[in-house]
């Protein structure tokens, strides 16, 4: 199995985060990526260095006012007087802003509400080239799947909240949504996308909402109590073309191995029944007992199990690294996973 890595991915250390009014050390730090590597070392895997992505690919899937903003955010927000260190926006457009004509602002602060769906996505000065270089590496998977292969992308910062047009929840560039689309344009008909992290994958469901051939899986712990919050429901599946080919299915807060797995088996059998030709798994382990929240109860042999059981898909493979935040665990719960895919 093939793995990809950059460097940059460490000019992304973001120290604001927000959690129930409380100012806190941000969880999505550098020591993530060393963690995983060190899973990776463990498999015998030596991960390459992937290429930086050019602006066409980013547009894939992404809006270039968006990019746009991404990249010059910091330099704009640093020359406000008085401004920190980061960029967190203290207003997003409200639904009716929306309704009522809202337009994209011309000011640091209007922009960072605009583009950013919430205050867990802070832009710092090494942001936009940690999000490409992890594009980049998501891409290189998808490059290994579109051959008929089968390779991990260690991803960071995450990107399966970030929508086509905004950031959030630790996400900027949407990874996953990147190699679906690489995929479908190097000649897939039809791909999927399972996401097993313990949070909603609403951005890869937002890029993907009206369109029948990619088909979203998300199993993850019930909106109604954790992020994101307000989508991720069994109800939603899809719109106009694209009704029908978005499966949510969320869990209990609390679910542990057996019923999760179940879900799981549940997502595969929705992507047999779809036909897909190739496959994109938004890997999070912060489904994991052992995470900070620990929203689900997912033990290491649940993972290893939902490595062997998504493997027997037989599916060309691109696996992208989403969430997992305690380092402690998360190089282990990747060797596991791996080590069962490759049997």
């Amino acid at each position: 199995m093939q793995a990809f890595d950059h460097p940059l991915e460490s000019a992304h250390a973001p120290g604001f985060f927000l959690m129930r009014g409380v100012l806190r050390p941000n969880f999505e730090v550098p020591a993530r990526a060393a963690a995983l590597r060190e899973g990776l070392r463990a498999l015998g895997i030596a991960p390459e260095t992937s290429a930086l992505p050019d602006r066409a690919a980013l547009e894939s899937v992404h809006a270039p006012d968006y990019l746009d903003w991404l990249r010059d955010a910091h330099a704009e927000w640093a020359a406000l007087p008085g401004s920190g260190g980061e960029v967190v926006s203290n207003i997003h457009p409200s639904p009716e802003m929306i309704a009522q004509g809202a337009r994209p602002s011309t000011r640091a602060v209007g922009k960072a509400g605009w583009y950013t769906a919430d205050t867990a996505c802070p832009v710092g000065p090494g942001t936009y080239e940690a999000a490409r270089a992890a594009a980049g590496c998501a891409l290189a998977a998808a490059e290994v799947a579109a051959r008929g292969g089968v390779a991990y992308a260690l991803c960071r910062p995450p990107g399966h909240h970030a929508y086509a047009a905004r950031a959030g929840g630790h996400c900027y560039i949407n990874n996953a949504a990147l190699a679906a689309q690489a995929l479908r344009e190097a000649g897939a008909g039809r791909v999927a996308v399972l996401d097993i992290d313990s949070h909603h994958g609403n951005g890869t469901q937002g890029v993907f909402w009206t369109r029948p051939d990619v088909l979203t899986v998300s199993i993850h712990a019930d909106p109604d109590a954790y992020y994101p919050w307000f989508v991720g429901h069994a109800a939603e599946t899809g719109a106009g073309d694209g009704a029908g080919f978005n499966l949510n299915l969320p869990q209990p807060m609390g679910t542990a191995d057996e019923a999760w797995l179940e879900a799981v088996a549940a997502g595969i059998a929705r992507i047999r029944a779809f036909g897909a030709e190739a496959l994109v798994v938004s890997l999070g382990f912060d489904a994991s007992e052992h995470e900070p929240l620990a929203a689900l109860r997912v033990t290491e042999e649940g993972f290893a199990r939902a490595g062997a059981a998504i493997a027997a898909l037989g599916l060309p493979s691109a696996i992208i690294q989403e969430g997992g935040y305690n380092t402690e665990v998360i190089g282990t719960l990747l060797a596991r996973f791996l080590g069962a895919w490759r049997g």
